[in-house]
C-alpha cells in the first residue's frame, strides 16, 4: 500500500521547529492578567506551514480546540499542559515530552501570584521575528499576540500555577 498526502503523519516534536514561550502581563477589567505565549519560529524542515500543521496536530491529539474557546485547566485535572512557577521562571510542560521555560518579569509574577493561574495562548502561527533570548518590542508583541489571525488559530487555556512548595 502506498501512502497518500491525505494520510495523517505521526506527530514528531522536530516538526514544531524551535518552540519558545514568553511571559508578559496586560491590563484586564479585573486587574493585571499574566499571559504566556507559546509559539514556534517556523524553522522546522516543513517551514512555517509544516510547523503550523504540527502544532495543530499536537493540540488536536490532546483534544484542545483552536479558535476562540477558552479551556479552564482547573476544570480538567488530566490536561497534559501544566505550569510551574519557581525562582522567577515560568515552565510549561506539554505532551510529547515538551517543555518550554522563560524568565518571568516581576509584574507577571505578581499577577500570577494574585490570580493563581496564567492565560496560556499556544499560537499555531509561526513568529520567526521573536527569537528566544532576544528582546521583543512591546509593539511587535502586541501586533503578533493581538492579531485576529493569531488569536483565531491558537489554543486558549487557563493554566493553574503550581510551585515546588505547593
Amino acid at each position: 500500500m502506498t501512502s497518500t498526502s491525505s494520510e495523517t503523519r505521526p506527530f514528531r516534536a522536530a516538526d514544531l521547529g524551535t518552540l519558545a514561550v514568553m511571559a508578559f502581563s496586560g491590563e484586564a477589567p479585573d486587574g493585571d492578567m499574566p499571559y504566556l505565549l507559546a509559539y514556534s519560529l517556523g524553522d522546522s524542515e516543513g517551514g512555517p506551514e509544516g510547523t503550523s500543521a504540527a502544532i495543530e496536530q499536537l493540540l488536536s491529539d490532546n483534544a484542545l480546540p483552536v479558535g476562540d474557546r477558552l479551556v479552564d485547566g482547573s476544570q480538567h485535572p488530566s490536561l497534559p499542559f501544566t505550569l510551574l512557577v519557581e525562582a522567577g521562571q515560568a515552565v510549561v510542560t506539554m505532551p510529547a515530552y515538551l517543555n518550554a521555560q522563560c524568565v518571568a518579569p516581576p509584574e507577571w509574577l505578581a499577577a500570577v501570584g494574585e490570580r493563581g493561574y496564567a492565560y496560556f495562548l499556544f499560537a499555531t502561527r509561526a513568529w520567526p521575528d521573536a527569537a528566544p533570548g532576544k528582546p521583543v518590542a512591546p509593539e511587535s508583541l502586541a501586533a503578533f499576540a493581538g492579531d485576529e489571525e493569531t488569536l483565531l488559530s491558537a489554543a486558549h487555556l487557563l493554566l493553574p500555577a503550581r510551585s515546588l512548595r505547593s
